[in-house]
Formats: structure tokens, sequence, C-alpha cells
């Protein structure tokens, strides 16, 4: 009966890494298409949306057999529980691709200002984030899910210059207000992006701490 169990766990696992690896596609696509102003794909990271969900279902799945199969151990439910969690974190990450893609067609008409280069530091500090919560989960590596963790402070602070750099570029030239609302909400769907990575390292802890769960549950 174990063995069928630990077999679930390990599909559980490789159904984590693939669902991981579908969203940093999608953000990495969703930069892309921002950067060129390339409507075709980011229409297609849009259509693609429901693929993260799909999969998202399939670990819920898996989830829900290993908790019917058996009494699972404390540190079993807590790896089980934290997988749930770390599901619907990385399924808000796709959504947030699918929202840039969405504010990349919508500026189609427009030129992109000088503020684009925050943003691209902000979306490449905050793919860094998911890469390296993905790989505290896959690697077990606690000491890398903390480094996520502060990590979070340096995308906080560069969301902050964005705001007040765009800000800024409303008071010189007020005509560009439309541009600027878009620039401030793609800068808040990365900032969110860095906050879902948070969460993802956050439940890696709680998953492999056993001194600090044990306290708590």
């Amino acid at each position: 009966m174990r063995s069928k169990f630990d077999e679930q766990l390990n599909m559980l696992n490789q159904e984590m890494m693939h669902m991981g690896t579908m969203i940093e596609e999608r953000i990495q696509k969703a930069i892309e298409a921002l950067i060129d102003g390339n409507t075709d794909l980011a229409k297609e990271i849009m259509d693609s949306d429901n693929e993260v969900d799909r999969e998202q279902k399939i670990i819920e799945s898996v989830c829900f057999n290993l908790l019917m199969q058996q009494q699972p151990v404390a540190r079993d439910l807590r790896v089980i529980s934290a997988a749930m969690k770390m599901v619907t974190d990385m399924e808000r990450i796709g959504d947030h691709a699918a929202d840039i893609s969405e504010m990349t067609i919508m500026m189609q008409s427009t030129s992109y200002p000088s503020q684009l280069e925050d943003i691209k530091k902000m979306a490449s500090e905050t793919v860094l984030m998911l890469i390296r919560s993905i790989e505290a989960y896959v690697e077990k590596d606690m000491e890398k899910a903390r480094k996520v963790i502060a990590h979070d402070d340096v995308v906080d602070e560069l969301f902050d210059r964005n705001k007040s750099d765009i800000i800024e570029m409303i008071h010189k030239d007020p005509t560009q207000g439309e541009q600027a609302v878009d620039l401030l909400m793609i800068a808040k769907y990365f900032e969110r992006i860095g906050d879902h990575a948070t969460n993802i390292a956050e439940w890696v802890i709680f998953a492999l701490d056993d001194k600090k769960i044990n306290t708590e549950v």
C-alpha cells in the first residue's frame, strides 16, 4: 500500500514540476510579447490559459487521491497540503501572464516610453523568483526558499520606483495618462507575480520545516 502511495507522491512532484515549467514559459513569452509588441504571441498566451487550469485540476485530483488512499504521516500531509496551496498560486501567476498579454494587445497602437526599461527589470526579477521557488520545491531546499522570500523586497522597491516614474511621466505630459495607467497595471501584475512566488516559497518551508510546523499544526 505504501509503495503505491509513494508512487503517487512521485507523480505529484512530476506534475508540480510540469506546471511550474508551463507557468515559467508563459511568463517569459508574456515578457517577450510586451517588449516586442507581438500581439500574435500575446493572443497565443491568452488562448492557452485553459491548459494551466487543466493542469491545476490534475494536480488537485492527485492530491485528493493521496489523501483518500491511506492516512498520510505528518510530513506527507504537509507536502500534499503545500502542493494544493502552491498550485493555486501558480494558477494565479498564469492568469497574470494572460493579463499582461491582454495589456500588450491594448497598447499595440501606442509607442513604448523609456519607462518600459524599469518594467523589464521587474519582469526579470519576478521570473527569477518564480524559477527559484519551483527549484526550492523540487530540490527540497529550504534555504533557497528563504532567499526567494527575501528577494521580494527587491521587486517591491522596483514597483515603487516604477510608480514614481509613471507619476512623473503624467506630470510632464498629461496626454500620456492612459498609457501611464496601462504601464502601472503591468508593473502591478509583475509585483503580484513576485507575491505569488513568495507564497510558493513559504509553502515549501511549510512542507520541509518539521520544527516550525509541529508547533503550528
